[in-house]
């Protein structure tokens, strides 16, 4: 009887032990085969690409007079006002006119004697000495008179926009500001700052594309008309001075200005900018190339010129190399894809 016990047993361990291995059996499932990936793909293709870069800069008046006179005194009249576009040569104030009224009738009595005395001179009638002294003492009169009369008949000097007024009618000037300031804005200037990386590239001459942001839509064209020979240490730019017609005075200085350089053009491959995967974290640019049997290598490329919606490539893939442009952020390097449109 214990025998048969120990029998049947062995051989219900036995069929536990075959029903496990049967259910084992049949709950292994196969490897989950990859995903294929739905892309969309160009071919890379050489184009020319304008070499351009963009900088900022501030509208400048090509000149900038402030106007005085050498020395103090009361301001009879003021003839312009701030705003007022004047010409060279303009009579922009009056002074106190006394001193100057006082030399006109000297210089009118010294003209008169050197006349007297020149012709007396030609006649033999005074000496070289007593001539070339009396001669001396006009000169220097008529000199004075000039001077005077400047210092207070107050002109511009130059063609532009009274841009600043210090004083009133009346008031006693006295040095501590200047009563008018004048920009000269035919043409206006643009110091630009340069990478020194293109201190090769630019040369007197060059044009510019410029814009300012207070007249949208509007490109003027500018040239260089002077580079500087230095090199600025802490922004590694050089200063190149551009000149701007502004024929019609619509530039106006104190603008914000962008000022686009053209370099040149390369011949180079032109990928759309959604082709492009940037890495986190480490700056580097990649895109995904398709290989003949529908994988893809993720192919760290080197970038040039962003304009539009478009990436200059300078290095990393080659011409008819075909490239995704859709669907790359799904993807990983060895990846299965199916070319939509294909």
């Amino acid at each position: 009887m214990k025998r048969t016990i120990f029998k049947l047993t062995i051989l219900l361990a036995g069929a536990a032990a075959f029903a496990a291995c049967g259910s084992s059996s049949t709950t292994t499932q196969a490897p989950a085969a990859e995903p294929v990936h739905n892309v969309e793909v160009t071919k890379a293709t050489m184009s020319k690409v304008p070499q351009r870069s963009t900088y900022s800069s501030t509208v400048e008046a090509f000149a900038v007079n402030n106007i005085a006179p050498q020395a103090s005194g009361r301001i009879r009249k003021i003839n312009v006002e701030i705003g007022d576009y004047v010409n060279k040569g303009q009579i922009l104030a009056e002074m106190d006119r006394v001193q100057l009224d006082q030399l006109a009738l000297q210089l009118q009595n010294d003209s008169t004697e050197y006349s007297r005395i020149k012709t007396l001179y030609l006649q033999g009638g005074v000496s070289m000495s007593d001539f070339e002294a009396v001669e001396l003492n006009y000169k220097v009169r008529k000199k004075n008179y000039e001077n005077l009369l400047e210092n207070t008949i107050l002109r511009s000097p130059l063609t532009g926009f009274v841009t600043a007024r210090g004083y009133d009618s009346g008031d006693l000037y006295s040095m501590s500001k200047p009563i008018f300031t004048i920009q000269q804005v035919l043409p206006v200037k643009l110091l630009v700052g340069i990478s020194e990386s293109e201190y090769t590239k630019v040369k007197k001459g060059d044009k510019m594309d410029i814009t300012v942001d207070a007249i949208p839509g509007r490109h003027f064209e500018g040239k260089v008309s002077r580079l500087y020979p230095t090199i600025d240490q802490a922004t590694h730019t050089f200063q190149a001075e551009v000149l701007v017609p502004n024929t019609d005075k619509i530039l106006r200085p104190g603008m914000y200005a962008r000022v686009t350089v053209t370099f040149g053009v390369n011949n180079s491959i032109v990928l759309p900018d959604v082709a492009v995967v940037k890495q986190e974290g480490t700056g580097q640019k990649y895109v995904y190339t398709v290989n003949p049997d529908n994988t893809v290598n993720f192919v760290p490329v080197t970038l040039g010129v962003h304009e539009g919606f478009n990436y200059e490539v300078l290095d990393g893939i080659a011409e008819g190399d075909i490239v995704v442009v859709k669907g790359a952020s799904a993807l990983k390097h060895g990846a299965k894809v199916n070319i939509l449109g294909k």
